[in-house]
């Protein structure tokens, strides 16, 4: 029997977070760098209406997901560790249409999972709370707020985006590494309580 359901995001938490930018500098005729996005908010970070970002992303979703995302170092190595023990669940924000590009780039990627939730919401509690997830590893602030507020300890892995204060739920990580550190001391606790 496996031991726990982690939850893991996808886009900035096993991809390279700024995997968009480039084609979002050349559509919007700018030159941002790295350290200038500073918001999760594309359009925000940018500097452009929320409609033309969305009309960018409709246009480039199924381009941008299935080539131009980079696995981050480590996170397969990582994930092909934790499923030997524990259930590894994908919950991700992804719009609906982009399901079965999701499974296809997971498995592509030799990405290793027992399931996959594509929500077209970046509100993941209910999900987290159906999977009984024991640990949620995330990107987005926000995300790791509504979590960490309802219980639930998140690992959020650093962005430029996501610089804001932590709460006793939410524990900053630097890379995949450090994640199965943290995974593996947790479980040290449960056996010694």
């Amino acid at each position: 029997m496996k031991t726990l359901n982690i939850c893991i995001d996808i886009d900035g938490t096993i991809t390279d977070p700024y995997f968009w930018l480039n084609s979002a500098n050349a559509y919007f005729n700018k030159n941002l760098t790295v350290d200038e996005i500073t918001q999760y908010d594309i359009s925000k970070a940018m500097g452009v209406p929320k409609s033309e970002y969305v009309d960018f992303y409709n246009k480039n979703k199924f381009r941008l997901h299935g080539k131009e995302e980079n696995i981050r170092k480590d996170a397969k190595k990582v994930i092909q560790k934790l499923i030997e023990e524990h259930n590894i669940y994908f919950v991700t924000a992804r719009d609906k249409d982009l399901e079965i590009l999701t499974h296809h780039y997971l498995k592509k990627n030799r990405i290793p999972y027992d399931n996959v939730f594509v929500l077209g919401t970046t509100y993941k509690v209910d999900m987290a709370k159906k999977l009984s997830c024991d640990i949620f590893i995330e990107d987005s602030y926000e995300n790791s707020l509504q979590l960490s507020q309802n219980g639930f300890k998140v690992l959020l892995i650093n962005t430029n985006y996501n610089q804001m204060q932590l709460n006793e739920n939410i524990t900053r990580v630097f890379n995949w590494e450090q994640i199965h550190d943290i995974i593996d001391k947790m479980l040290l606790q449960q056996e010694t309580m």
